[in-house]
């Protein structure tokens, strides 16, 4: 047994999910019926699919801790190439804070709490408990390792283990997009026979987005296409006589935000909304 293979198999054994990594530290490529994910993906990835290869393909979530497999037949070759064993830190319950530098560590000591430190080639891997969203290059030296991704087993490292900060969680929210409000004023024909458009009646404009916001809330699926949908149909009816408020609009983006739409996506759906009727 390799030392590499029986590293893997000491940490399944204490329910840490792993994998192999090949030369230059990567996850080895999938197999002819998985690349290109034309096996539709493991059920564990973002997009639930059916494979079941049993390779150790789909890096992350090929992640075991069962020796069986880890042992088996369709891992062998890949423990042959191996040069250093990964795991999956969402998997087991921790986020890695991953600093590729001095500055990255120095920057950690000053705004993140202190916790168990791995160090590796060019600086450290910080570890918390709790999982989150990872991301890459949330800032200059600093990777976030947890659901969804992989990390190089370095050893136990030192220090008392701490519960995942709000101040890590932070790292990967981004500033929203700047929203871009809704027409105020769009010059139309004036209606036939005069008179004050009726959208400007309170009760008719507020009904209008309380079913919109109904509209969203009630979604079950195909969300994106429901937002963009609520978004078109509700400036068909209201874009073009400057009824709509930024206040209208914000309690659109809340409902579909509450959906959980990211603000980027609310935004670019209002924008081609916008676009698709020449507004």
């Amino acid at each position: 047994m390799s030392t590499l293979l029986a590293t893997a198999l000491a940490l399944a054994a204490r329910t840490v999910p792993v994998l192999p990594l090949r030369a230059g530290k990567v996850p080895f490529g999938n197999c002819p019926a998985c690349r290109d994910n034309a096996c539709g993906g493991r059920p564990t990835m973002k997009t639930a699919g059916p494979c079941q290869c049993p390779r150790p393909c789909h890096a992350w979530a090929a992640a075991t801790t069962d020796p069986a497999t880890l042992t088996g037949p369709a891992w062998a070759s890949a423990w042959r190439q191996t040069a250093a064993v990964a795991y999956h830190p969402g998997g087991t319950g921790l986020t890695v804070v991953d600093l590729d530098h001095a500055d990255a560590i120095t920057w950690a000591r000053q705004h993140l709490p202190a916790t168990r430190t791995v160090p590796t080639m060019r600086g450290q891997h910080w570890i918390y408990r709790g999982v989150m969203q990872s991301a890459n290059a949330v800032r200059s030296g600093v990777d976030i390792k947890s659901t969804m991704s992989y990390a190089r087993w370095l050893g136990p490292g030192t220090g008392a283990m701490t519960s995942l900060p709000d101040a890590v969680r932070a790292l990967v929210v981004k500033q929203p997009s700047p929203v871009r409000p809704a027409p105020h004023a769009i010059a139309v024909s004036a209606r036939v026979g005069g008179g004050e458009c009726r959208h400007r009646t309170p009760a008719y404009l507020d009904r209008g987005i309380a079913m919109a916001e109904q509209r969203i809330t009630e979604a079950r699926s195909a969300v994106h296409a429901t937002v963009y949908g609520t978004f078109l149909a509700v400036l068909s009816a209201h874009g073009r006589c400057g009824c709509l408020t930024d206040a209208h609009v914000g309690r659109l983006f809340a409902a579909a935000q509450a959906k959980g739409e990211g603000p980027r996506h609310c935004n670019d759906a209002w924008t081609n909304a916008l676009t698709r009727l020449g507004l």
